[in-house]
């Protein structure tokens, strides 16, 4: 990042401006996003502390009480949930594959027009409507897995779009796997469990 000579702000353009000309509602305002994003950084770095030492802990944790006691906590892929001993806290490691998707996945999308092509129109408007959504492409230019998955769920007795469900497991890619630390809470035992914000949509 620059740095600007004393006296001057540069602007969207990149251009550099002087001070004085610089209206008073705009500087508060460039001083008011600096600071919240100063805050922010500051933020994020303690919640990527506070992951990686949970993580850390936990597999400590797992460590200890297979070399002490000869037992292993924990589920298929590294999957774990560990409880406080009144069961009001419990903390989840949680491991998930990310689906991406290769390129048979065009040749299911052909199929499938062609099947929706050949089938009545009236009869068939609400699975054209789902089918036509599970390869919408949505705001972040990726179609979204589990809506293209969902459609093998359903059962179609026609071998046309058996091949289409073929060629979507052909085309299935685990891009990458990802860890979660999640943290949940309940009164009592009667009381649902409800995750502790560590984002701010939810906080």
């Amino acid at each position: 990042m620059s740095v600007e000579p004393e006296g001057y702000m540069r602007d969207a353009k990149g251009r550099l401006v002087p001070l004085e000309t610089v209206k008073p509602e705009h500087l508060l305002e460039d001083e008011l996003v600096r600071s919240l994003h100063q805050r922010a950084h500051s933020i994020a770095e303690v919640l990527r502390n506070f992951k990686r030492d949970g993580f850390g802990e936990v597999s400590a944790l797992q460590t200890i009480l297979h070399e002490k006691h000869n037992a292993s906590i924990g589920g298929a892929k590294g999957n774990i949930t560990l409880s406080t001993y009144d069961g009001r806290l419990r903390v989840t490691i949680a491991i998930g594959d990310s689906v991406a998707f290769g390129p048979e996945l065009s040749v299911a999308k052909s199929l499938i027009d062609g099947l929706l092509d050949r089938w009545s129109e009236g009869a068939n408007a609400n699975l054209r409507t789902i089918v036509m959504d599970a390869f919408d492409v949505g705001k972040e230019g990726n179609i979204q897995a589990s809506k293209v998955l969902a459609l093998r769920r359903l059962n179609i007795p026609d071998p046309e779009w058996k091949r289409a469900m073929d060629a979507i497991a052909d085309s299935i890619r685990i891009d990458s796997t990802k860890s979660y630390l999640r943290l949940h809470q309940r009164q009592t035992h009667e009381d649902s469990w409800e995750m502790v914000p560590l984002d701010l949509a939810r906080a």
